[in-house]
């Protein structure tokens, strides 16, 4: 395995709550998540997702009770990790790869914790890694995805402008580039041509970074079907804030664009 040597990995406390049992980790990035997280694990539990891949919460600090350890354990949680350092979701992610990349695994699958994405397409991705796919995105708007109460103009954006930029800076066409349900193989993430634990990955850079680095060095990049469903009536349930966030995630698709995130 490459990794470069110099790499900036968040500072973070493990809770291990089952040894290695799976040859794929899902990571889920959540910071309080409580009344959604829950429902997503205990759908991923009778779907038996558990026994498929070992289930990794890589946590930004939650205080809601969204990481109570017997909740986790009973859901079938393998493993917690909490960030106890600076950053967002790019910084839960690196530590989840890095960890994950120690441990052995040989694949990672990534998903929200906020209930919106079909958890029973998570065998979708693993069928694709074993089959040699380094990047796969999940998308709702190929044959076989569904979106579901998208707010408009979150439809409109990636359509019009978050898709077009990815797919021009990747070269290769991707169809729901704002979409976090993916997978990535060890190859992809150890290449030394992508370098994703430095510490400019703080936000969402490296969901960006990592949208178009594959396609870019000839690794081998898909898409599957996936659903994306917003609650009818009810506030979005995102990170995101609607000026400022979205500012900056333009922000980073240029700067992506640009090359600002390749290794130096």
């Amino acid at each position: 395995m490459t990794i470069n040597t110099d790499v900036s990995i968040p500072e973070f406390i493990v809770k291990e709550f089952s040894p290695k049992k799976s040859k794929y980790c899902l990571c889920i990035p959540i910071i309080n998540e409580i009344g959604r997280i829950d429902i997503q694990l205990k759908k991923m539990k009778t779907l038996g997702i558990d026994l498929l891949i070992d289930i990794i919460i890589c946590d930004g600090g939650s205080t809601d009770g969204s990481t109570n350890p017997t909740m986790l354990k009973n859901f079938g949680v393998n493993t917690l990790l909490i960030k106890n350092d600076t950053g967002k979701q790019g910084a839960q992610l690196r530590i989840g790869f890095w960890w994950g990349l120690q441990r052995g695994y040989e694949g990672f699958v990534t998903i929200d914790g906020n209930n919106k994405d079909s958890v029973e397409s998570i065998p979708l991705f693993i069928e694709q890694l074993d089959s040699g796919f380094d990047f796969i995105q999940g998308s709702r708007f190929i044959k076989g995805g569904s979106a579901i109460n998208t707010p408009l103009l979150r439809y409109i954006s990636i359509l019009l402008i978050h898709a077009p930029i990815i797919s021009i800076t990747a070269r290769h066409r991707f169809t729901d580039t704002t979409n976090a349900f993916r997978a990535y193989s060890k190859k992809y993430l150890s290449h030394e041509a992508v370098q994703p634990f430095r510490s400019i990955f703080q936000t969402y850079e490296l969901l960006a970074y990592l949208s178009t680095r594959a396609s870019q060095i000839r690794l081998k990049v898909t898409e599957v079907p996936v659903s994306r469903i917003y609650p009818k009536g009810e506030k979005t349930p995102t990170k995101i804030s609607p000026f400022r966030g979205n500012l900056n995630i333009l922000s980073i698709l240029i700067k992506n664009a640009f090359g600002v995130f390749l290794p130096r």
